[in-house]
């Protein structure tokens, strides 16, 4: 195990080291400008000596690799710069905003794991029934469907429709403390939104592992020898189509970023959502960067994590081969 942590360890850097290149390479291409969006309505009446002086204090007037290198270097000892939009360090930035987005995200996974795990079984427990048509015709509805429109959709319902559900934000727009109701209270729609939208996937996974584990022999065997239809579904079935769901857990992680992003976006969840949405659009190096690392080393993690499960769970596949 730690062998094979190591070897993706040693992977990781140089893929994190093109990656953050790539974004100073694109951000560099952009045609828009950073030094008007620091700016803001006082660049239009500035001079263009303010303007060059403004763009050597932010250090945009160096080449790409210089840029690069010299944000390289000082983010291997801990410094990510000063964010130029947000006007405070990209580390307060980032550790602000970060916790409510894993805060987001895990629970929305959690959700699609149990329902798409538990609708699986049932589903596949009886292929062709009433509820495997209707639970299969909806994943494959909602696989086509963004998360903003889901998001869209459930505002309108349970929000200004139903008034059941606060329609975004992290507590109430009258109140000035954050307590634990009104975040559980205000997580509701957008984990909800954020997890069905992955949990066509599990579901779909589980539904035909299941499906084809109640076809084989071992399978059989269990159900001759007398075990209840539990422990045969449970303790027979659904195990043996655990291996291949876990290596899904990986592959979902870019997808549950993305989707994060969107739902973060729709509900005005104080993630890093707007960080990078403001980042991308204002050319903030450091923050563009940054966030950029974080998301790709995010899905190493993940990938790192279905292995690891999936080495833990059927020894004979080794960590070290």
């Amino acid at each position: 195990m730690a062998r094979m942590a190591g070897r993706r360890t040693l992977f990781a850097a140089p893929v994190l080291l093109v990656v953050t290149f790539g974004v100073f390479a694109v951000a560099a291409a952009s045609p828009f400008d950073p030094v008007k969006a620091y700016a803001g309505t006082a660049g239009l009446t500035a001079s263009q000596d303010n303007l060059d002086q403004l763009r050597a204090n932010l250090g945009v007037d160096q080449p790409l690799v210089t840029r690069w290198w010299d944000w390289l270097t000082a983010a291997l000892t801990g410094d990510l710069g000063d964010s130029s939009v947000l006007r405070q360090p990209v580390a307060d930035v980032i550790g602000e905003r970060l916790g409510w987005s894993v805060l987001l995200a895990a629970t929305a996974f959690l959700v699609a794991i149990v329902l798409g795990t538990g609708l699986g079984v049932l589903a596949g427990r009886r292929p062709g029934g009433w509820l495997d048509r209707c639970v299969s015709s909806a994943a494959y509805t909602l696989e086509a469907a963004p998360a903003f429109w889901l998001g869209l959709l459930a505002i309108w319902f349970f929000a200004l429709k139903l008034d059941v559900l606060p329609a975004g934000g992290l507590t109430d727009t009258a109140s000035d403390t954050v307590t634990f109701g009104q975040v559980a209270s205000h997580l509701v729609l957008p984990a909800a939104v954020l997890g069905i939208s992955q949990l066509p996937w599990f579901f779909l996974y589980v539904r035909q592992g299941v499906a084809d584990a109640l076809e084989e022999d071992p399978v059989r065997g269990a159900r001759a020898r007398g075990l209840s239809e539990r422990t045969v579904l449970l303790g027979h079935a659904l195990r043996s189509c655990m291996l291949p769901m876990l290596t899904l857990v990986g592959s979902r992680v870019p997808e549950l970023i993305t989707g994060a992003l969107l739902v973060e976006t729709v509900f005005s969840w104080p993630g890093i959502a707007a960080a990078t949405v403001q980042a991308a659009t204002s050319v903030d190096f450091p923050l563009l960067a940054a966030l950029t690392v974080l998301a790709t080393a995010a899905v190493l993690l993940g990938n790192l994590l279905s292995d690891l499960l999936y080495g833990i769970a059927d020894p004979r596949v080794g960590f070290d081969g």
